[in-house]
């Protein structure tokens, strides 16, 4: 096995072990194209792993500010490290033309959440979604080919939809990491201070603010739908796959009652694979 073959396998068992949502999706897609967001998860998963482990701010900066610099490597020459992801990650790049400045947004976005720490309003907020999610979408529609300058709009609003759904399911361990994601206008408005969240308080102005929340997440979804047809036939099913994964996991709050505090929430992976199978048959039909 040579070694890009070898670097593409480390890249699928991190999207296996840590793509808890996306990789069940991945398995829709034809070979190259599953190979290639194995390669992209596996980039942006480094990412993250700056950000969350154990280490001080100045250091969590270099290691990104390193990370940044294996780009120049992936759209210059060869990759510093011949092992890892690296070389599957730059055969990615080229082989879908897919654009650097999409990749300096995903660092960019994690590099916030190590300085930025709460949001003033909505704008504030949509800024750091396009980074760390927009971006990744604009990746993925280069994976997946698609048709017309509108699709880039739609995979921009999918991103901000699931990135609103991460951040409503996990209030409380963001919460517990120093980070409040939620609007502080949208708090004065519905009555609800971040002393509430710190300590969890699920009451009458919680489920208002939510209720908002939530129906601000769904029409990103709306936004997103016309996505579907403007990417090629053989991606679509993992796309769709993708969208109701994280609807489902949306449409998961208000029938808890939106009661995010108790325990965390999630899709069983028996869940997961029916909406993936439904994707896929209905691509077919």
């Amino acid at each position: 096995m040579d070694s890009l073959s070898r670097s593409y396998d480390f890249c699928r068992e991190i999207a296996k072990s840590r793509a808890r949502n996306f990789y069940y999706s991945f398995i829709v897609l034809p070979p190259e194209r599953r190979r290639a967001m194995c390669a992209v998860y596996a980039f942006m998963r480094h990412c993250d792993d700056i950000v969350d482990e154990e280490a001080g701010e100045a250091d969590k900066k270099t290691r990104l500010n390193a990370w940044r610099e294996t780009l120049d490597d992936a759209y210059g020459g060869t990759p510093a490290d011949g092992g890892g992801l690296l070389p599957a990650f730059r055969d990615t790049v080229r082989r879908f033309d897919i654009p650097r400045a999409y990749f300096d947004a995903i660092i960019d976005g994690a590099e916030m959440d190590l300085t930025v720490t709460r949001y003033a309003t909505f704008e504030d907020l949509y800024r750091y979604c396009y980074r760390v999610a927009s971006a990744v979408g604009l990746v993925c529609i280069h994976i997946f080919g698609f048709q017309g300058r509108e699709a880039r709009q739609y995979a921009e609003s999918c991103g901000i939809a699931f990135q609103l759904t991460n951040i409503l399911r996990d209030v409380r361990e963001d919460a517990e990491m120093g980070r409040i994601y939620l609007p502080r206008e949208d708090l004065e408005v519905f009555g609800y201070s971040e002393e509430d969240i710190r300590h969890g308080v699920y009451n009458d102005a919680f489920r208002r603010l939510m209720v908002f929340q939530v129906e601000r997440a769904r029409s990103y979804y709306d936004e997103a739908l016309p996505l579907l047809p403007l990417v090629q036939p053989s991606s679509r099913a993992c796309l769709a796959a993708m969208i109701g994964i994280y609807r489902a996991c949306l449409e998961e709050i208000p029938r808890r009652q939106y009661d995010v505090y108790s325990r965390r929430v999630s899709l069983s992976a028996w869940k997961k694979l029916a909406i993936t199978a439904r994707a896929l048959i209905r691509k077919r039909v």
